[in-house]
């Protein structure tokens, strides 16, 4: 594996890195809010984000015949990334988890409905998957869909059910649902489809988190939805949302904000003079940084080796030929970042001490109060597009070939 960059995607980043100075505003970017791409919504963000549609840059991977440009996937890991290291929003859900499902599954009224939607930013979709008995095991959701008719006869679904912990639902205009359409069958009775989230029938309630983040529940009582909004196959729901649970597991946990975390942490180390001695001659603290410098390349690596496992399955499947996505270095990546995110924010408390709880952008916080922000939000990060146990579960089945139940 080359972890180098070609001259080709260096002078790319440039191109992003220049296109990202040109636009700076704090509306759009701010580093200090966590997953600030899936809690604000304004309308210089989305205006934003279609000017970033306009250069060709949510397509980079898409199909031409869909308006993409059929570039590599190190392009798009990227510009996720230039866009993380600013805190601004980035291609997420739409481009990814949507839209290469759509392409790769969708009939051709959903591609011709939404794609160009989504190359525009004319769209945000939330993402239903969690219901309050079903948050990592998704293929125990149970939303009720059956089969009905609309006032005028037309053939669809009947839906009635709860899901909870829908992040964007308070402002995306569609929903990405999972959808209990068999009972007796638990990984072959689940079906995807899209529903407007603007009609009777759908009520969405705030819940806080821990990290000041607003996610939702979201109850559906008696929505009708046609069956030309119905994702791929009846009933193969679980085989889509599994192969878009591994976009989703990396380029929603990118590790240029974590990178930055942890400059930050080392420069105020650098700087910090404690009880009449600088912080970085007392050896119990050069040891901490030292490590998490150490488990920070770990966790780079790991990043790159699933670009590179995905770039690998692209060419394949250019050639012809099906190859499952990179599942296992998906969860290896996931897990490992994630699960460093938070002992970087536990270093963060405990080497900045007591002055680490007040909050962030305070200026007289030890680094502004960004450690007690994190502290709080990577928590989250660890459960979010699967818990850490569920991707152990994987890696022990997927790569270690350990039997299901040991």
């Amino acid at each position: 594996m080359d972890f180098d960059f070609t001259p080709e995607q260096t002078a790319f980043l440039a191109e992003v890195e220049a296109f990202l100075d040109e636009h700076d505003d704090p509306e759009i970017f701010d580093v200090t809010r966590e997953n600030m791409a899936q809690i604000v919504d304004t309308p210089k963000r989305r205006a934003f984000m279609k000017e970033l549609g306009h250069k060709g840059w949510l397509g980079l991977t898409w199909p031409k015949e869909y308006g993409g440009s059929e570039g590599e996937g190190v392009y798009e890991f990227l510009l996720n990334e230039a866009l993380a290291g600013r805190g601004g929003p980035q291609i997420g859900k739409g481009v990814g988890i949507i839209g290469k499902t759509l392409i790769a599954h969708g009939s051709d009224f959903l591609k011709q409905k939404f794609l160009p939607m989504i190359l525009e930013n004319d769209v945000e979709f939330a993402v239903g998957y969690s219901e309050p008995n079903a948050g990592s095991d998704a293929a125990s959701m149970k939303l009720k869909a059956e089969r009905a008719h609309d006032k005028d006869g037309n053939p669809g679904w009947m839906l009635n059910g709860q899901k909870t912990w829908t992040t964007s639902a308070h402002f995306a205009e569609w929903y990405w649902l999972g959808t209990r359409t068999d009972p007796e069958n638990k990984h072959q009775g689940i079906t995807l489809m899209l529903v407007p989230l603007d009609q009777p029938g759908v009520e969405i309630r705030a819940i806080w988190t821990m990290g000041d983040e607003r996610t939702n529940e979201v109850w559906i009582d008696n929505v009708f939805v046609p069956d030309e909004y119905v994702v791929g196959e009846v009933n193969k729901g679980f085989q889509y949302i599994s192969e878009a649970l591994d976009l989703e597991r990396f380029t929603m946990f990118t590790f240029s904000p974590i990178k930055q975390r942890l400059d930050l942490l080392t420069d105020y180390v650098k700087e910090t003079v404690r009880d009449g001695s600088p912080l970085k001659d007392d050896p119990v603290v050069r040891a901490r940084i030292a490590q998490l410098h150490t488990e920070a390349e770990v966790a780079r690596m790991l990043g790159l080796r699933f670009v590179a496992e995905t770039v690998k399955a692209e060419e394949a499947t250019k050639a012809g030929h099906r190859v499952p996505p990179p599942t296992l270095q998906s969860s290896e990546y996931k897990l490992y970042a994630t699960e460093y995110s938070r002992r970087l924010a536990n270093a963060s408390m405990d080497l900045a001490g007591a002055g680490a709880q007040l909050r962030v952008k305070t200026p007289e916080a030890p680094m502004e109060g960004r450690a007690e922000s994190t502290y709080r939000y990577t928590v989250i990060d660890t459960i979010g597009g699967g818990a850490s146990e569920i991707q152990k579960n994987i890696i022990a089945r997927r790569g270690l070939g350990l039997p299901k139940n040991f």
